[in-house]
């Protein structure tokens, strides 16, 4: 597993994970650090660049899953973060990673005790010879 933050400190936390390798990097205004890279999940949690959307779908491998979720528009009833370029518009996870076979896609509000709007996207990246099932109807 390969962990990545621009903080230096998550990767303290990890030096006795087995099995973890950490990045430090910035994601935002630093290169892409996996460009030649092809992971079979990648897993994003309440974090929104745009620009790297189309790279991390590129990250994946043939049939790798991708697991995201992020604050959408609302979120700024409940609190951080407000500002509109971290929080996603209607369907952005859904607009983003079209070329993907979606799994499951939420976007909606979470109760308890951080109430927040959010996002969720299950999706897949489909093998290159796996094709999408076709109902045919004959007349």
């Amino acid at each position: 597993m390969t962990a990545v933050d621009v903080d230096p400190a998550c990767g303290e936390s990890l030096t006795n994970v087995n099995g973890v390798e950490f990045r430090q990097a910035d994601l935002e205004s630093g290169p892409w650090p996996f460009v030649a890279a092809s992971f079979d999940a990648v897993v994003v949690v309440h974090y929104l660049h745009r620009p790297v959307l189309p790279l991390i779908a590129a990250a994946l491998a043939d049939g790798g899953l991708l697991i995201y979720e992020t604050f959408a528009q609302g979120n700024e009833r409940f609190g951080r973060p407000r500002n509109p370029d971290f929080l996603l518009r209607p369907r952005e996870l859904l607009v983003a990673f079209a070329d993907l076979r979606v799994l499951a896609f939420e976007d909606g509000a979470v109760a308890g005790t951080a109430p927040a709007m959010i996002q969720r996207l299950a999706a897949v990246r489909l093998e290159p010879r796996a094709t999408e099932p076709v109902e045919l109807l004959a007349l």
